[in-house]
């Protein structure tokens, strides 16, 4: 399998959240090609606010390996991390990180904080950007379409407001 191979199945988690209604990104993590953990965000669905995609990752993986260290492994993941998945993913000592679309809003990989590269930390993650990005992007986009335009019609009990 290959870079793209693996995005797809992280879109596929992608997708899981967005059926339950979750902001939807999805993350694969990685060794020796071998998937250690799949998950997709569910911060609403278990209160917690650090249950993204990522972390979540993290989390299932070191408990399968039995170590908070993940070395030789590779996040797949639909968007650019933000700064706390970037500080997990520097504590775990991931070795590389793939992802699909950047986040201008949250970046912690270059867009809003170049965290990857920050050469007063301890460990750097080798990043490639952009894999299957139209489709990452797309399905964030399409998400919060959605969204709004449930919103609206929740706030105009889904009339027409005509001028």
């Amino acid at each position: 399998m290959n870079d793209f191979n693996y995005m797809q199945l992280a879109i596929e988690q992608a997708i899981r959240s967005e059926q339950i209604d979750e902001v939807p990104i999805g993350a694969i993590l990685v060794h020796s090609q071998k998937i250690l953990a799949c998950a997709h965000n569910q911060t609403i669905t278990l209160a917690d606010p650090t249950a993204h995609a990522e972390i979540l990752a993290i989390r299932k993986a070191s408990q399968k390996v039995n170590n908070y260290r993940l070395p030789g492994t590779t996040l797949y993941v639909t968007i650019e991390p933000c700064i706390m998945c970037m500080g997990a993913i520097i504590h775990a000592r991931i070795e590389r990180l793939v992802f699909g679309a950047r986040d201008l809003k949250w970046g912690g990989c270059g867009s809003l904080y170049p965290i990857d590269c920050d050469q007063r930390l301890n460990h750097s993650v080798k990043v490639t950007k952009g894999i299957l990005e139209k489709e990452c992007k797309g399905i964030l986009q399409r998400f919060f379409q959605r969204k709004r335009k449930k919103n609206y019609e929740s706030q105009t009990n889904g009339q027409t407001i005509s001028s």
